[in-house]
């Protein structure tokens, strides 16, 4: 699907906050309310607004630890594996990638003890791994959900 000018102003208004108004994003962008629900809502249905989400801070709710997790699969394993990454309590994030790792993932822990049991027992319970790398993360110096959205010229 083909997005417009205006199709980005409102994307952008909406990554910068998810809960602004469709009455404040049509005073800005100079439109009617009805014409920017209509827009959400196709937007919406063509998957290019995913969703709605809190940006929750994990420290917040007891996760003390967050690490990133490199994991090389043997061939052929990929979909089982990922099936059953997804099921794992701490999991954020899974990536298949290029290079030294199959899947890379980011996984939130209470402590050090929750982040051994998951990769002892679940991790490394996996039929079809050949390896893992954890790399703890001692700070998160920058974070951001929000995608540029490029002029439509880019």
């Amino acid at each position: 699907m083909e997005i417009d000018d205006t199709d980005r102003e409102i994307l952008r208004a909406l990554q910068e906050d998810a809960r602004t108004p469709f009455s404040e994003i049509a005073r800005r962008i100079e439109m009617s309310s009805a014409t920017v629900h209509d827009r959400v809502n196709r937007m919406e249905e063509e998957g290019i607004i995913r969703g709605y989400h809190a940006d929750v801070d994990p420290k917040a709710i007891g996760y003390e630890i967050s690490a990133i997790v490199g994991l090389r699969v043997e061939q052929g394993r990929e979909d089982e594996t990922l099936e059953h990454l997804k099921a794992v309590d701490g999991v954020q994030e899974i990536n298949l990638t290029t290079g030294e790792w199959d899947i890379v993932m980011r996984v939130f822990a209470a402590n050090t003890e929750d982040l051994r049991q998951l990769m002892f027992e679940e991790v490394s319970q996996l039929d079809g791994f050949s390896r893992t790398q954890t790399m703890v993360v001692l700070g998160t110096e920058y974070e951001t959900h929000e995608l540029p959205v490029p002029d439509r010229n880019q």
